[in-house]
């Protein structure tokens, strides 16, 4: 049974030459792995699609999983042929409930469990944990339940946008999951539901682990290797 691995994207550009894009194949150990990706949160947007083939497609089984229109028969069997899966990035509360429509939710777990890489950037980082900080409901961000694979909360962007930060220590503050938060360019590695290490593309982007300590917000700075 292969280790359960998770890289959770504070945010970046998927383009190829990205340090963070190499990352996800290394971790699978294959030589040309197979890499679906998954955009349910962008409602499929085409130009997201076609840059994904583009970053992987010379170097990879690059393959994508389409749910609007009538999905494909056999999701569990693409779902679990998978070296790595990545999801990317939009409207996280949409995307959650058309998995659950559909079972990917369930199918996720299962590659998850199978030593399947899981990866995503933005919704697709969020995703993974117990809540995370989404704009899905309005510009101002709100807590959400996701998936739970890894505990507590996760907020991307968080050097990528300005309100992130005050709306992760708000919600911190008023009771939400402890957690982490990713600049733009960094990623949350964990090996089964532990933090395993940061890595950053940008050098002067980092991680923070975000907490309530006898009543205050607590923000730690993570150090991230560079990769």
């Amino acid at each position: 049974m292969r280790e359960r691995q998770i890289l959770a994207l504070g945010g970046h550009a998927m383009q190829p030459g990205e340090p963070l894009d190499d990352l996800l194949l290394e971790l699978t150990g294959a030589s040309r792995p197979r890499v679906l990706l998954i955009p349910t949160a962008s409602a499929e947007s085409e130009a997201f699609v076609i840059g994904f083939y583009e970053t992987f497609a010379h170097r990879a089984e690059a393959s994508h999983l389409s749910l609007f229109g009538i999905p494909p028969a056999d999701i569990r069997s693409i779902v679990l042929e998978q070296d790595a899966i990545f999801v990317g990035g939009g409207n996280t509360a949409n995307m959650l409930a058309i998995w659950r429509v559909h079972g990917v939710d369930r199918l996720l777990r299962e590659a998850w469990e199978a030593g399947i890489v899981l990866a995503g950037s933005s919704a697709g980082s969020i995703c993974w944990f117990e809540a995370g900080v989404t704009d899905s409901f309005r510009e101002e961000l709100d807590g959400l339940d996701c998936l739970g694979f890894l505990p507590g909360s996760n907020c991307p962007h968080y050097d990528g946008e300005a309100a992130r930060r005050p709306a992760f220590h708000r919600l911190v503050a008023a009771g939400f999951p402890a957690g982490f938060a990713a600049d733009d360019f960094v990623g949350l590695r964990f090996t089964g539901t532990e933090l395993a290490e940061v890595v950053a593309s940008r050098p002067d982007a980092s991680a923070y682990r975000v907490e309530l300590v006898n009543g205050a917000v607590t923000e730690q700075r993570l150090d991230a290797r560079l990769l």
